[in-house]
């Protein structure tokens, strides 16, 4: 079935009244970006928008950019790393390769 008979048979569903107007929108919207890769996992999704943030900073943007992706306040992110920075080393090593490795906004 070519791309066309598949949009006109949806159109013909959306006409009939057997599909509503946003499900009509989504097949569309699915048929027409079907060669486009999907990403359906949001932990991926979030990740690859993982941006330092360049108004929420006080050295590199990790922690603002940490929390504009999770929804949590930036200073949650502040203190965790320095927990880690304390407790183990590892919260500066991390931060270190989040600020040279994760591009800006």
């Amino acid at each position: 079935m070519t791309l066309a008979d598949e949009l006109n048979k949806i159109a013909e569903l959306h006409t009939q009244g057997r599909l509503t107007e946003d499900e009509f929108r989504l097949a569309k919207e699915r048929l027409l970006n079907a060669n486009e890769p999907q990403l359906r996992d949001p932990v991926a999704s979030a990740v690859n928008t993982f941006r330092r943030s360049r108004a929420d900073r006080w050295f590199g943007g990790v922690c603002g950019g940490i929390a504009h992706s999770t929804g949590m306040e930036a200073w949650v992110w502040r203190l965790l790393f320095a927990a880690l920075f304390i407790l183990a080393g590892a919260g500066l090593l991390l931060y270190l390769l989040l600020w040279i490795f994760v591009p800006s906004e």
